[in-house]
């Protein structure tokens, strides 16, 4: 039974917002772990800023892992090297940010080692930003799937692709920023490789 805080998700590299309301919440933070795999959502992608405007990268998942699937048993799917393209279009859009460089060889190992599981990814990706960011917490899992809560705030279904913004997202400078101006709730990576040790006081 959770009583107090909030029930997140846990996603890929996940948006600005996502660690304002963790921020917000903390220490009384729970990932949800028994879910079913919901499709479309920032679970397996994020969404970064390129020279033509907002990029998706999308962790590929395994065929099967369907809305039946469970998201602490939804497999990574390597039949193709989408390591090797995010961490491609990483590069190609932060290369000339501040603080790529900075944190280039934290983030590196996660499009070179593979792993099994997109919740054990997500979860580690997670816990090195929360680390970068100076946001101690504890991070703590759900035993079971609860539809609704009513003592918790449940932000499972809030920060979404297809849904408005939870927060205000404070301006900050983004390297494409004069092309296509600022682009809000970008993946966490983005406020980082912008703003470097900063980025803790825009959450």
């Amino acid at each position: 039974m959770i009583d107090k805080g909030a029930v997140l998700p846990l996603f890929y590299l996940p948006p600005v917002s996502y660690f304002t309301q963790l921020n917000k919440y903390k220490p009384d933070i729970w990932i949800e772990r028994e879910e079913h795999f919901p499709k479309q959502t920032y679970r397996n992608r994020a969404n970064i800023y390129s020279p033509d405007g907002v990029l998706s990268l999308v962790v590929p998942v395994i065929k099967g892992s369907k809305n039946h699937t469970k998201i602490k048993d939804v497999r990574i799917s390597y039949d193709f090297n989408w390591q090797r393209l995010h961490w491609m279009s990483l590069q190609a859009c932060y290369r000339r940010s501040a603080y790529f460089e900075f944190y280039e060889d934290d983030f590196a190992p996660f499009y070179e080692q593979k792993v099994d599981y997109l919740f054990d990814y997500n979860q580690q990706m997670l816990e090195l930003i929360l680390k970068l960011l100076k946001i101690k917490t504890e991070l703590k899992f759900t035993d079971n799937y609860e539809h609704t809560y009513t003592t918790a705030i449940d932000l499972r279904e809030s920060i979404h692709p297809k849904k408005g913004l939870i927060t205000d997202n404070k301006p900050y400078f983004q390297v494409f920023e004069e092309r296509n101006g600022f682009v809000p709730d970008l993946s966490i990576v983005d406020l980082l490789f912008n703003q470097g040790p900063q980025a803790q006081l825009y959450i």
